[in-house]
């Protein structure tokens, strides 16, 4: 038997900010209350989370991150990663999510690689970055998620802390006028036949991917929450 598969056509405006497609359109069409993260004994609404990404927006601004600039995640998966990554690409800037698994080589070549200027990093993943911090030649800030938690010899001068970094920011934060052809993240390769690769993904590609994933799941019988 054929199954004939109708895939919808994706048009977008020229400019296009992948971050108010999976941010604020559910704000916007009534699902600001659903649980958009279940994480360890958290929930977090989808309202939640845009005000978590807004403020990292906000606060990666006043850290002088610029539109197309690469901003380094070594975060778990979390509610800061989610707000980290959405934050960076509303406020135009290129997040680049790393392997949590890699050695201190790797995280020097990607880092150096990427010429990432800020770096968010999770407390557990710190020691790693601890050890190689003098062989970052681009790096400038560097905010640990959990740093409070860290030993008082472990708290490296200049580093911040996640929650203090975002206290004071707005919640409030317009997305930029990036194009939908702008770099929206960088994703690193395994690096099997050499060093890693950054492999650029493009403000459109996001709800490309998303899109096709529905219609897969509507032809297997899936059902969206």
């Amino acid at each position: 038997m054929t199954v004939s598969i109708n895939i919808p056509q994706i048009v977008l405006p020229d400019v296009y900010n992948a971050a108010s497609t999976f941010l604020d359109r559910n704000i916007e069409e009534g699902r600001g209350e659903r649980i958009a993260i279940y994480y360890e004994d958290q929930r977090l609404t989808y309202r939640q989370v845009q005000s978590l990404a807004n403020k990292v927006g906000n606060a990666l601004r006043e850290l002088g991150v610029e539109m197309e600039q690469r901003v380094a995640l070594l975060l778990l998966d979390s509610p800061q990663f989610a707000g980290a990554f959405l934050g960076a690409i509303k406020m135009g800037a290129v997040p680049i999510p790393i392997n949590t698994s890699l050695r201190p080589a790797d995280y020097v070549y990607i880092l150096n690689d990427s010429r990432a200027k800020v770096l968010l990093v999770d407390a557990s993943l710190w020691p790693q970055i601890a050890s190689i911090h003098a062989q970052l030649r681009y790096m400038q800030q560097i905010v640990i998620v959990g740093r409070n938690k860290l030993d008082a010899d472990e708290q490296q001068a200049g580093t911040r802390d996640f929650d203090e970094w975002i206290a004071s920011a707005s919640d409030h934060l317009t997305a930029a006028t990036t194009s939908k052809d702008d770099a929206a993240f960088w994703l690193y390769s395994s690096g099997s036949t050499g060093f890693p690769k950054g492999c650029v993904h493009l403000q459109h590609d996001m709800l490309v991917l998303w899109t096709r994933g529905r219609v897969r799941s509507r032809y297997l019988g899936c059902r969206h929450g």
